[in-house]
């Protein structure tokens, strides 16, 4: 959010986005999402543009190094069919996207996921900060299910999730992670190092999300994604993004009363603030 208002308030000149420690929104896959993907050209520049126009945060996801980034759409060039992102501050992070095979660009936009693959990604400097020039993508997926809004967890109100470890002479341990976003379909853990436990696809049972003010939630999780993201220490950090598979009866309703509570709070600081 920052950044965001920086680059809302600052020159062009100093447009170019900052590495953040912050937890970065991530590509999801959706089993009907053929349903909810856009291919007109006219409306996939419309809403790139209007991504623009919100100075919208976009997070970038450069394949196959899974290396996640914040960024921003500069310009849709409409002569071209083409659209310029921006670069970033950091040096590794502009390679990482100078080499990737594709870039997935995850945003929101009234609270809608949008996101898009960006292809034939060439550097070059625009208003003499570094940016990228990329293909118009062919679609854009737009989800417009609450589901997929993922509300951050913030640090001062942290929240784990335990997964637990089954050891071969039968004993079973819970490793608890922090949760860093939180949706009525899945949350995203913070992992400290890449930890083999938590390969794609696989699912645990038994896990235990520890909601304030009650007990423990059970739960089936399902690993999805596994991401690195650059520090700005220079450090990478890991983020494992996991799918509700199972929910008991009435916890789904306790999972949106928490994220409506946490968004009341925030929307209370906000107006405080202002």
């Amino acid at each position: 959010a920052c950044d965001a208002f920086r680059r809302a308030c600052c020159p062009i000149a100093d447009r170019m986005t900052e590495p953040t420690d912050s937890p970065l929104a991530e590509p999801i896959r959706y089993e009907d999402e053929e349903k909810y993907l856009v291919r007109n050209g006219h409306e996939i520049r419309r809403i790139l543009q209007a991504l623009i126009e919100r100075r919208a945060l976009v997070s970038g996801c450069a394949m196959p190094r899974n290396h996640t980034f914040p960024t921003s759409i500069v310009e849709v060039l409409d002569d071209e069919d083409a659209v310029l992102i921006d670069g970033s501050a950091s040096e590794t992070i502009n390679r990482s996207i100078e080499d990737a095979t594709h870039v997935t660009c995850v945003s929101r936009l009234d609270r809608i996921h949008v996101q898009f693959r960006l292809q034939g990604l060439v550097r070059l400097h625009h208003e003499g900060q570094v940016a990228f020039r990329a293909d118009l993508p062919e679609t854009l997926l737009r989800l417009q299910r609450r589901e997929y809004y993922r509300l951050q967890v913030p640090v001062t109100q942290p929240l784990e999730c335990a997964i637990p470890q089954h050891h071969p002479d039968g004993e079973t341990t819970y490793e608890r992670y922090r949760v860093l976003d939180i949706s009525g379909g899945g949350i995203a853990l913070a992992v400290q190092a890449e930890n083999p436990t938590l390969r794609p696809y696989r699912e645990f049972p038994d896990c235990l999300l520890y909601l304030p003010d009650g007990g423990p939630l059970s739960l089936r999780l399902m690993v999805k994604s596994l991401h690195s993201q650059l520090n700005q220490n220079g450090t990478e950090s890991w983020r494992a993004g996991c799918q509700f598979t199972d929910l008991p009866r009435g916890a789904d309703a306790l999972i949106q009363r928490y994220i409506f509570r946490l968004e009341r709070q925030r929307s209370a600081r906000e107006r405080g603030a202002a």
